[in-house]
């Protein structure tokens, strides 16, 4: 009798919500093909219906900010980047999560703490669930590192084997050495200007102990760690990497290095995957990831939100405590996603088809996010437009992190940070 209650129960459920159809603006990533070749799955389980609309990354926000401005959201899930994460939940369009955490028992120890912190809270709420990662390392090539024409002559020119660099002076130098010496590029590079050149300068700033602001909110874009990470970052623009790349963003570069014409790359790790798919790479098998020479890199992710001003919160809830189910989360990463779970990224079949991922988890530990409050969004515009003018040679280093140093001195006082 009761198994019988439990199935009337279960088709009363999916007859209320078979009327419901969620809208999801994702970014256009593995991770969001992944989910879409699962969705029948949801949709058959609950008879909620979900259409993901598909976008560069560069259209999500201002896609994003007038819905959330309206009196009703046409989007009902949210996709939301740890650039946003203070954003949207301070300007107040974003739903708690607490209260369907604690009722439906939703475990949030299974996430990484570095995930959580950075997309998951704000202000001691809980706003986010943890989507997926894109922490940056280095991608280089196995086989060019043990090539023996160019380990003679590396050693000839500097007197030490060539080898996976441990700083950031050493990569750029090896980057120089196997382009001048190669058909390769050493790097290949995403510059274009906004979030590609932010993403990929930000590992350099980091790797060197640099920042975007003090403790106190000062910036310290324009100090000597700050000056040395960007000199490094445009010399190898300048001799390491693809004619054309400040003109390159993430899609430019995965080709450059799926077709085997570079070196290396900074970049996300779930890119490891792709590359080793032969499907879609010429280097499959012969690629490899290291944390970023000489420190952290980049850490950045996604999290799943509610909007304050959906209709349909029941059902967007039901859709991110399926996505983010075990059996869904492992699925995901088996299908090459990105993980934020400490048991997905422990389990015994993930780990065996993905080797890496016990040095991705690490790297998602503790690897940095870029600073997370009121103003990231204009931050990134701002120190974007300032490194492009450099890369193309229209400002010189100091005067454009100068620049980049004032304007992000007022967006700290606008958001009362600055003390």
């Amino acid at each position: 009798m009761r198994r019988c209650l439990v199935a009337v129960l279960a088709v009363f459920s999916i007859v209320a919500f078979s009327s419901v159809t969620l809208r999801i603006l994702m970014e256009d990533v593995p991770e969001t093909h992944i989910i879409k070749e699962l969705l029948p799955e949801f949709e058959a389980k609950t008879g909620i219906n979900v259409e993901f609309e598909i976008v560069q990354y560069s259209d999500m926000h201002t896609k994003l900010v007038p819905q959330l401005m309206s009196p009703e959201c046409q989007y009902h899930v949210l996709q939301v980047d740890n650039y946003w994460a203070g954003e949207f939940p301070a300007a107040g369009w974003l739903e708690p999560l607490d209260e369907y955490v604690k009722r439906d028992k939703f475990d949030l120890s299974v996430y990484l703490p570095s995930m959580l912190q950075m997309v998951g809270y704000y202000q001691g709420k809980l706003y986010m669930i943890p989507m997926y990662n894109y922490a940056m390392g280095l991608i280089y090539r196995k086989d060019v590192l043990e090539d023996e024409s160019l380990k003679r002559k590396y050693r000839e020119k500097y007197g030490r084997e060539l080898s996976v660099p441990r700083t950031l002076e050493e990569y750029v130098q090896i980057c120089e050495f196997i382009q001048a010496n190669s058909d390769l590029y050493g790097s290949a590079m995403q510059a274009q200007r906004g979030d590609p050149i932010v993403m990929e300068w930000s590992n350099f700033l980091f790797a060197l102990g640099g920042d975007y602001y003090d403790e106190k909110w000062r910036p310290r874009i324009n100090d000597e760690k700050a000056i040395k990470a960007t000199e490094l970052y445009m010399r190898l623009l300048k001799n390491g990497a693809p004619p054309g790349a400040t003109a390159f963003n993430l899609d430019d570069a995965f080709r450059v290095m799926s077709q085997g014409k570079a070196f290396s790359m900074i970049s996300y790790n779930w890119m490891l995957a792709q590359l080793n798919d032969p499907e879609k790479s010429k280097v499959a098998g012969k690629v490899a990831l290291e944390p970023m020479p000489g420190g952290v890199g980049l850490n950045g992710g996604w999290g799943w939100a509610i909007p304050k001003n959906s209709k349909y919160k029941k059902e967007a809830w039901e859709f991110i405590k399926w996505v983010e189910s075990f059996e869904i989360a492992k699925r995901r990463a088996l299908m090459g996603g990105a993980p934020t779970r400490f048991d997905v990224f422990t389990d015994e079949e993930v780990v065996q088809r993905y080797p890496w991922y016990p040095k991705v988890m690490w790297l998602v530990m503790y690897a940095k996010p870029v600073p997370e409050f009121l103003y990231s969004a204009q931050m990134i515009e701002i120190v974007g437009r300032e490194l492009s003018l450099t890369a193309t040679d229209q400002k010189s280093i100091k005067a454009a992190l100068d620049t980049a140093a004032k304007e992000l001195e007022k967006l700290a006082k606008m958001a009362g940070l600055l003390k």
